[in-house]
């Protein structure tokens, strides 16, 4: 991605908890992201001790809505005497941490540029969209995880690259930053057995670091192939009428030139009929997956947040529709045909 700096950690998790330690984001703090998202991203924030401060997503894209964003900033929060940002019980706003979700970049100038007038840090969420480009207003394409100060991707397995185990890492092009993020890696310790600060065990290991890079090579031959993979779906989708009974996934960036503007780590469609059609789709013995079927904000786990159902509609009408269909190089247009002549065969008999 062009970074000056890529630090392997041992998860996409520990990339994510490494980067806030190294800001010192902690308590009395809060940062913005998703409700619509893996647990991980709002939990790393929690257990620093800050407070997520969960938004709602762009109904097309299911990216986070810089919207949503600018509401929270410009509605819930004041400057106080210091000139910092904070919220209505007197936290200060440090960051915000954009997912770009499925493989498709976020809209990263809108955040930026919010970020900037507000003053606050952009921690890109890249698990899911290595490989990824957004078209900047400058006219290039700009890479997942290199459009702010610090960017983190996930290796787990089922990633578009994936380790035998957990892995993750991150990049920055600060030297300062990315020392800090080596120090905290390691029990925060520089030279060794001298700990300046409290870090973790964050280190990547060995095995997966050696496996992730006879892989990478192979990275962009597979994004091009999961890409060739959706555009059969979406050929076959709009011909067989589909289309009216089903929403395919965004592709925002498409028409603006950039080989990489999605790169499809899961091919999600929504319908009403999620759950039916899910069910159709087992009896035919053809795998599909929800993600996510709660939002962040109705999970048990963060009710002390103090969110109810209806606080954020986009993202709860996303849960109870979205549908991942098989996604994946290897996939062939006969396996492809099959599940599209399952779905089209349960609209058929509605």
């Amino acid at each position: 991605c062009g970074a000056r700096h890529a630090i392997g950690v041992s998860s996409g998790t520990d990339a994510l908890l490494d980067i806030l330690m190294a800001l010192e984001i902690g308590p009395n703090d809060a940062v913005i992201t998703t409700a619509y998202t893996f647990f991980a991203t709002a939990g790393c924030i929690a257990r620093v001790g800050a407070t997520p401060v969960l938004v709602d997503i762009d109904p097309v894209t299911f990216n986070i809505s810089p919207a949503a964003i600018a509401d929270f900033l410009e509605n819930r929060c004041a400057r106080n005497g210091l000139g910092k940002v904070v919220d209505a019980a007197g936290r200060i706003v440090r960051a915000i941490v954009p997912v770009h979700l499925f493989g498709l970049c976020c809209e990263m100038d809108a955040i930026n540029q919010l970020a900037t007038r507000f003053s606050l840090t952009v921690i890109e969420d890249a698990a899911q969209a290595i490989g990824a480009e957004y078209p900047a207003k400058d006219g290039r394409a700009r890479k997942a995880g290199m459009m702010s100060a610090v960017g983190c991707f996930s290796f787990y397995p089922s990633k578009n690259l994936g380790a035998a185990g957990d892995a993750g890492a991150i990049v920055c092009d600060d030297e300062e930053l990315a020392e800090r993020l080596r120090i905290f890696r390691q029990h925060g310790m520089e030279p060794r057995y001298f700990h300046h600060v409290i870090g973790g065990n964050f280190r990547i290991d060995a095995i997966q670091a050696a496996i992730l890079r006879i892989k990478l090579p192979h990275l962009n031959g597979w994004s091009a192939a999961r890409r060739a993979v959706a555009d059969v779906y979406r050929e076959e989708f709009t011909a067989r009428g589909l289309t009216n009974e089903i929403t395919l996934p965004a592709e925002p960036y498409r028409d603006r030139g950039l080989t990489n503007h999605h790169i499809y780590h899961q091919y999600v469609i929504r319908t009403p009929r999620r759950d039916e059609l899910q069910k159709h789709l087992t009896a035919c013995g053809i795998g599909s997956a929800i993600y996510y079927p709660l939002g962040l904000h109705e999970q048990k786990c963060f009710a002390y947040l103090g969110y109810h159902a209806g606080d954020l509609p986009e993202t709860e009408k996303a849960a109870q529709e979205t549908l991942a269909l098989p996604i994946y190089p290897e996939l062939t247009p006969e396996m492809q045909q099959t599940v599209v002549d399952a779905i089209a065969g349960f609209f058929a008999t509605k």
